[in-house]
């Protein structure tokens, strides 16, 4: 017989769940919880894509999401062109009318948001104001290096359902007063997708990819530096490391749109072009393909948390880099550097050598185990989203007089 806590509806209608992605990588991220809420009979799921995904700069990437069998249900243009500050700011401006003209017509009963990107700030404040509840996957990190940290704990803030990768997770949060009962350990979505892998084999991505993948075979994700104030100085440390290894097979993935983002994803064009026998620069592996890729490196370098969160996981050494993933757990298999080149190169060293790879063998994470998703969705199911709104400050000690 079917628990009756697992068949609330609004009404008589089904509740309406709205998902929102702006990046590849969060889409990776939130597939599997996507795909259990589409198919769920209690619920509605909406679909909101917006951000690189529809851009060709970025792969198109929303193609990937209607290829994997999901209906887009609304689209929302909001990147200008320029990667400075001030743009980014006001494509911020745009995605918030974007977003306020979307929910207006969707109503949803509740919003999904994984993250840290400023795409999930202006819909949480829109959610804030139109009185929708909020539940944020992935609260409760830390990365000190971007301006992400700030954007996290301030939805952290706006939301009213939060799942969390890992238990000092869920002890923050409540730090900034979030109700226990409201705050759920399930472990890091990324995972799932490991889990689930059917990898592709190396002749597979060989002929995919144009390039031999020779060993060592780096993989290597960096993105802007977006506290620094110079994020183009920085990618400089690492492409002049990169240049050492003469030897080595690199794949880079493609920046997200970040701040200065289109000069940083310049630097790494022009190694790729000064190399083009043995470094690759593809603007969107997508899931498989780079998680397939990971497996077969001898080692991920960059400033990307998949270094952190899914290397590990995979059992494949992490180089990583300067400030930006600075407060995230790490796990032994990750060796941390300065964006000094000569820092990087040592590190690089150290990760292919026999020892470092048969610590990285043992898979050894502080993020848990698989099903991140399915935990995430069992709680949906049982929450009442109607009783989210109203929010008390949780004190884990006696008031400040």
């Amino acid at each position: 017989m079917r628990n009756k806590r697992n068949t609330k509806t609004v009404g008589s209608r089904r509740r309406r769940i709205c998902v929102m992605t702006a990046t590849r990588a969060e889409y990776g991220l939130l597939r599997h919880l996507i795909r259990l809420i589409a198919v769920d009979r209690t619920f509605t799921l909406q679909l909101v894509v917006t951000g690189a995904h529809l851009l060709p700069t970025f792969g198109e990437t929303w193609r990937e999401i209607e290829d994997d069998g999901f209906e887009i249900t609304e689209k929302i243009e909001m990147l200008l062109a320029s990667d400075a500050p001030e743009a980014v700011a006001k494509s911020m401006g745009l995605a918030t009318i974007g977003f306020a003209d979307a929910f207006a017509r969707l109503r949803p009963d509740l919003l999904v948001l994984l993250g840290d990107r400023y795409e999930i700030l202006c819909a949480a404040q829109v959610a804030t104001v139109m009185r929708i509840p909020i539940a944020h996957l992935h609260g409760g990190e830390a990365t000190e290096g971007a301006i992400d940290d700030a954007i996290r704990h301030a939805v952290t803030k706006m939301s009213h359902l939060h799942f969390v990768s890992a238990e000092v997770f869920r002890r923050r949060l409540l730090q900034m007063g979030e109700a226990p009962d409201k705050v759920f350990t399930v472990g890091a979505f990324g995972l799932d997708n490991i889990a689930e892998l059917k990898p592709r084999s190396r002749t597979d991505l060989e002929r995919q990819l144009s390039v031999k993948l020779m060993p060592p075979v780096f993989l290597v994700t960096y993105h802007p530096v977006t506290l620094a104030h110079d994020p183009v100085r920085l990618v400089k440390g690492l492409i002049k490391a990169l240049a050492t290894f003469g030897e080595a097979t690199i794949i880079i993935s493609g920046t997200n749109p970040d701040i200065y983002g289109h000069k940083v994803a310049a630097e790494l064009k022009g190694l790729a072009t000064q190399h083009p026998k043995r470094v690759r620069l593809i603007p969107s592996l997508g899931q498989q393909r780079y998680l397939s890729l990971m497996g077969l490196a001898d080692v991920v370098i960059g400033n990307s948390s998949s270094g952190l969160l899914e290397a590990p996981f995979v059992g494949t050494p992490t180089v990583n880099i300067g400030q930006r993933q600075q407060g995230r757990l790490s796990a032994p298999s990750v060796i941390n550097c300065t964006e000094d080149p000569d820092s990087i190169r040592a590190a690089i060293k150290r990760a292919l050598t026999p020892k470092h790879k048969a610590l990285a063998r043992r898979k050894q994470t502080p993020y848990g185990k698989p099903g991140a998703a399915r935990r995430v969705h069992r709680q949906l199911r049982m929450a009442d989203f109607r009783g989210l709104l109203h929010k008390r400050f949780n004190e884990i000690e006696a008031p400040v007089r």
